[in-house]
Formats: structure tokens, sequence, C-alpha cells
């Protein structure tokens, strides 16, 4: 089994983006160990204030954007940097060839429970030497260098794509490195498992809610299987259940907030997602395209986003191209 330093150099990547990956699994072993201390380190519970976003930040929200924040602008190689908690982009080091965007403790709410929480992560290329601006980071899904997650579970694990398959690596507490354990992810096409918050059904447009009535009637219904439905709330969890064994997840736009297109934001969750998803063999789209393929207008823009095992999404797409 490779380590990750291992894996990196023996791979064909250019050794700057190496290095800012390296940069973010060592931080994310610092954020890990900040959870597993939980609430013997004082860090549960609301810090008091709302994100750009309008949304209460967690105590652990504002110490995890800060220690990557502070990270990154530390790698000669991050240009600059957006994360969920900032109103801003941040600069970096103006000469560096990257900028990542990032999510630093997606499913937040889970803190205080002891449930599954995870870190989500992009990689672009830089397009300018000049002050970093909101623009220079608005680039499709597709042009990403490198994409990923952290998930902090019974144990953490790091996945991530170049753009040549997606590897999964476990950290070992034993030598405090990261080992590979799944070489290449291969997603099967077919599931009978989808993920969806059921509590906002009422909400959602009537493609959306056409589409599930015909998963819950099971083999009795026109699908004529049985699916089972699984809701961690946090969107790293899910996706990495569904990169496991293959699924279904969204989160679709619904009336609560008719002008916002979704929940999910494109820059550091939806795209990052998309791109793992994709490698692995899967498909990730919005109710009327492909994620990947969207051209951002803002840092912290949101889209429905629908993803997964490829035959399942193309089925649930359908239902909104009716």
């Amino acid at each position: 089994m490779k380590t990750l330093d291992a894996f990196l150099a023996e791979s064909a990547v250019e050794p700057s983006l190496n290095d800012v990956i390296r940069r973010i699994a060592t931080c994310c072993e610092a954020i890990n160990q900040q959870l597993q201390r939980g609430e013997l380190a004082g860090i549960l519970g609301s810090a008091g204030a709302d994100n750009v976003q309008g949304e209460t930040q967690k105590k652990l929200d504002v110490i995890a954007n800060d220690m990557l924040k502070e990270a990154l602008q530390a790698c000669p190689q991050v240009r600059g940097i957006a994360s969920e908690e900032e109103d801003e982009v941040v600069a970096a080091n103006l000469k560096g060839q990257y900028l990542v965007t990032y999510d630093p403790l997606d499913g937040s709410s889970n803190i205080d429970i002891n449930s599954m929480v995870g870190t989500i992560f992009s990689v672009l290329k830089g397009q300018g030497d000049g002050p970093v601006s909101e623009q220079e980071f608005l680039q499709p899904g597709r042009d990403q260098a490198a994409a990923g997650y952290v998930l902090y579970g019974p144990s953490t694990m790091l996945v991530f794509s170049t753009g040549d398959g997606v590897s999964m690596f476990t950290f070992d507490p034993a030598t405090n490195d990261w080992i590979q354990t799944v070489e290449r992810v291969a997603l099967a096409p077919d599931t009978k498992e989808f993920a969806i918050n059921m509590s906002n059904q009422r909400f959602w447009a009537e493609p959306m809610q056409n589409y599930v009535a015909d998963l819950l009637q099971g083999s009795a219904g026109p699908r004529g299987k049985n699916f089972n439905m699984r809701w961690v709330a946090a969107m790293v969890a899910d996706v990495h259940r569904i990169l496991c064994r293959g699924g279904l997840f969204s989160y679709p736009w619904d009336s609560r907030k008719p002008d916002q297109a979704g929940k999910l934001r494109l820059m550091y969750e939806a795209n990052p997602m998309g791109m793992l998803v994709e490698q692995a063999g899967g498909e990730a789209w919005t109710d009327s395209g492909r994620i990947l393929d969207i051209q951002p207008e803002k840092i912290h823009q949101r889209v429905p986003v629908i993803l997964g095992s490829s035959e399942e999404v193309k089925c649930c797409v359908e239902y909104h191209q009716r």
C-alpha cells in the first residue's frame, strides 16, 4: 500500500500541485485532531455569528476556516483562496500558480452530535499575476486541476482526483501517514439507493416530486424495484457512501426561496463533488445541465444538485425534461 507522498511522487501531476494537495491534507490532520477532542477542546456549539450566506456558524467552522486559510496562505504555490466562511476572496502569494476554494467543515450541524463531517476543496489554475480578484476564480468545473474532500468519521479519509480517476487514502494515526486504500474508485451505473432531505418534499418543483414519488412506490410502481433512502445531512458523508457503493444524491431547488437556485454552492461543493463523481464514472447535473459545464457568475453561487450513479442520474434528469 502506497503512502500519499509515494503516490504523488509517482504521479504525472505537476510537483507544485502535489504540494498544494499535501498542504491541504496536513491541515486536515490538524482539524481532525480538534474534532477528536470535541467538547474537551471547547470547540462545540455556535460561534454566535452568521457567515456570508446567512447561516449560523459553529465554533469549529471558524476554527477550521482559519486553519486552512493560514496553511494555504503559507503555501508558495497558492495565489488566492475562497471559502464558504469568507465574504470575499483572500489573497495568498501573488506568484503562486493555483487558486483554492473550500468548504472548511461541511455538515457542521452534525458536530454537536458527534456525527460525520468533512472538508471539501477545489483547486484551479491561477489566471493572472496582479492582485487576486473574484473574477479570476470564476472558471467552469471542467477546468479544475484537482478536487477532493476529507471525511472525518470512524476513520479519517482523503478522497481526491487530479483528472485521472479517484483515489482514496485512510489516515493511519499510528504512523501519521495517509495510506492508499482504494486505488481507483468505480461507481456502479445502477442503484437502488437515494439520498435526499424528504422533509422538504412539499417545496420541490413538480418533476422532482414526481421522481421521488415513483421511487417510493417501489416494485409496485413504474420503476419496478424497491429503493432505500439514506440521509446523513453532510454532503461529504452522503457522496462518500455513493462513491463506495453507488446511489443518487440530490439537493434540489425548492419554493421557499424561489429566486435562489439551490442550497449547495457551485464553486466549493457542487464542482469538486461533481468532478469526483464524473471521474469515478458517474454523472453530476443540475435540473437542466451538467454541473461542470456551468460558467460561474459569483464565488458563492448556488445550484441544484443531482449526482451519483450514471443511469439513475439520467433517469432523474429525464423527469425534469418532460
